[in-house]
């Protein structure tokens, strides 16, 4: 399963009609989740039809793809079936309760509501939100592909304009030679990555570098914002709608260039060798940080572990997941425990004099790791789901997986 995006092009009436789109597939999911809490045994095919009975009682709802709707309803039964998963499996913490939806980006369709024309440049929408047909602005060349192959096609909101996602059927993988090199590879902050021969990557700190104008941006957007009109419930002055997409739109480039950062370093990763180990790290619990928050987030650590597990799957590589623990403090020389503080960049072993620097001798005890155990092979960042097959039943953050790049 593969992703192509396209922006699409069309006139104001339209995307407005797609945003009425987006905020009725919003009010199904939130009632097929109130439907769940108030009824006992309910299942993903009786919430399926409750979607019939939406329509008929709203009319708003009935003017949105019936099988739009029924994705919609799914989205809120991945919730509720995560939420079993987790509970069953006995996870520590926080189960994942489902929780109602106050700010969608997306509306699903499924092979019915939607049909491409001719030359797969434009595409028409038939429901009775009036969306029409919008031009295909992108590289990628649809014509290779059967309809029969498009499962999904999603429109989606952004800071700067609309877009269109197709999920296409397709067999990904790729036959490789063998390079004969495996790699360990320790995840960090000073460098974004550290193998276990000594090379590393200098981390880029995108948001680091554009605080400056993020902050900036936020304050011209805070100026504009009239505590009066709020308390009042009135809308926000037209000025405050420009500032605040300005500031979305930079926050935007950067979640941009940290992913495309990612997906060339795995990609080189997975390129140059046929077995990779790496930290199978807990980021929702690292960025409980008070002090290291903004720098994990940062790094974009969850981003690059779900490239690298897609095209290790693509590329026919194999990738393993060790846990972290101890793995900067053990010295990959002697075994012994050598404990330092985040502050001790260098690792020197007071037990066999080995010298390393801190990241390097963690990598070196990765791979060792890797290669003694079989770690979590086949487990992957964002679940049971593997990054490389998420299409098939689509999130509604607005944001694709496994979309190619032109780049690679």
């Amino acid at each position: 399963m593969i992703i192509y995006e396209f922006k699409v092009k069309g006139k104001d009436k339209q995307y407005h009609a797609i945003d009425d789109a987006i905020r009725t597939s919003q009010f199904i999911q939130n009632k097929a989740l109130r439907y769940w809490m108030d009824n006992k045994k309910i299942g993903k095919y009786d919430l399926n039809k409750y979607c019939a009975v939406l329509a008929a009682e709203f009319p708003f709802a009935d003017e949105l793809n019936s099988m739009a709707r029924q994705s919609a309803a799914e989205r809120a039964w991945s919730a509720i079936s995560r939420f079993y998963n987790n509970c069953k499996r006995k996870v520590k913490g926080k189960k994942g309760y489902p929780k109602f939806k106050k700010n969608c980006r997306s509306v699903e369709y499924k092979t019915s509501g939607w049909k491409l024309s001719d030359t797969r440049k434009a595409i028409t929408f038939s429901d009775k939100k009036g969306i029409g047909t919008l031009k295909l602005k992108g590289t990628y060349d649809l014509n290779y592909y059967d309809i029969k192959q498009i499962k999904r096609v999603r429109l989606v909101r952004r800071a700067d304009g609309y877009y269109a996602q197709f999920a296409i059927d397709v067999n990904i993988t790729v036959e490789t030679q063998p390079t004969n090199q495996i790699v360990g590879i320790d995840l960090g902050l000073k460098y974004f990555i550290a193998d276990n021969k000594g090379n590393v990557e200098q981390s880029p700190q995108f948001y680091r570098k554009s605080e400056k104008q993020l902050n900036r941006a936020n304050r011209k957007k805070s100026k504009k914002f009239s505590k009066d009109r709020n308390k009042a419930n009135q809308k926000q002055s037209i000025n405050y709608h420009k500032a605040r997409n300005r500031y979305a739109r930079k926050h935007l480039r950067v979640s941009r260039q940290r992913k495309e950062y990612c997906k060339r370093v795995a990609y080189s990763v997975i390129q140059s060798n046929d077995l990779v180990v790496y930290e199978d790290l807990n980021v929702k619990g690292l960025v409980r940080h008070r002090n290291l928050a903004k720098s994990i987030s940062d790094a974009g650590w969850s981003t690059f572990r779900s490239w690298l597990e897609y095209f290790g799957h693509k590329y026919g590589k194999v990738t393993v997941a060790v846990p972290p623990h101890n793995t900067s403090q053990n010295c990959s020389s002697c075994g012994k425990k050598v404990k330092k503080s985040l502050s001790t960049r260098t690792h020197v072993c007071p037990h066999c004099g080995y010298v390393e620097d801190r990241d390097v001798n963690a990598a070196v005890n990765i791979l060792r790791l890797g290669l003694s155990t079989v770690g979590h092979t086949g487990t992957y960042a964002w679940g049971d789901l593997p990054s490389w097959a998420i299409g098939v039943n689509l999130s509604s953050n607005g944001e694709s997986a496994n979309q190619e790049s032109q780049c690679l």
